[in-house]
C-alpha cells in the first residue's frame, strides 16, 4: 500500500482576502499571497535576518515618534486578487500599529534583503508591485560575496508610479530622505 500526498486546497486555488483574514498567525507565517495564490517562502539565513534587524533597528531610531520600523508582517498591496507581501523591513505610520491589514498608505519605506532564490522577485517583481501600490521608498540589500552588503535605494515617481533609481551604498547607508539616517550594515 502506498500513501499519496494530497496538496491542501490552498496550494492550487485562489485565496480571497476574507479567507486569508480568517487564518491564524501560524498559518500565515512564511507565506505571501500573490494574485490570490499562496507563495511559500523558505526560512531566511541568520545573516539575512541579522541584516534586516540591524536595518529595522536603525530606521526605527532615525524615524522619530511618527514612524515605526519592524520586520516580518504582511503589507496588503491589493484585495482583488489578493496580494500580501511580507517585506523584510517596513517603515510605517506609528498610529497604525494596531490596524490590520497594513496597507500601502500606512507605509513609507520597504526593504528587501536578497537571498538565493529570491533574486528575481526582489530585484524585479516586488519593485514593480511596491511602486504600483504607491510606497514612496524601496531599498534592496544585496549580500555580496565580499561579505559587505550593497544597498540600492529607490524613490517613487508619483507621475509614473514607478521607482527612480536612487543611490547605491557599500556597507554604510547615509541618506537624508525619507529622514536622515546612517546605518552600518557591514558590521556583521
Amino acid at each position: 500500500m502506498t500513501a499519496e500526498t494530497v496538496a491542501p486546497a490552498w496550494m492550487h486555488e485562489q485565496i480571497t482576502a476574507e479567507q486569508y483574514d480568517s487564518w491564524s498567525e501560524e498559518q500565515c507565517a512564511g507565506i505571501e499571497i500573490v494574485d490570490g495564490m499562496v507563495v511559500v517562502s523558505p526560512s531566511a539565513s541568520k545573516r539575512h535576518n541579522r541584516l534586516a534587524r540591524i536595518l529595522a533597528n536603525a530606521l526605527d531610531v532615525a524615524a522619530g515618534p511618527d514612524w515605526n520600523a519592524d520586520t516580518d508582517f504582511d503589507v496588503r498591496l491589493q484585495d482583488v486578487p489578493l496580494t500580501n507581501r511580507r517585506p523584510d523591513v517596513v517603515v510605517y505610520r506609528a498610529d497604525t500599529i494596531d490596524i490590520t491589514p497594513t496597507r500601502p498608505e500606512h507605509v513609507l519605506l520597504v526593504a528587501e534583503v536578497v537571498s538565493p532564490g529570491s533574486e528575481t522577485t526582489d530585484r524585479i517583481v516586488k519593485v514593480d508591485q511596491y511602486a504600483k501600490a504607491g510606497i514612496a521608498f524601496y531599498w534592496r540589500i544585496e549580500q555580496a560575496a565580499t561579505g559587505v552588503p550593497l544597498i540600492y535605494t529607490y524613490v517613487l515617481d508619483p507621475a509614473t508610479m514607478s521607482y527612480r533609481t536612487g543611490d547605491m551604498f557599500t556597507g554604510v547607508v547615509k541618506v537624508s530622505a525619507p529622514f536622515t539616517v546612517e546605518i552600518d550594515l557591514g558590521r556583521l
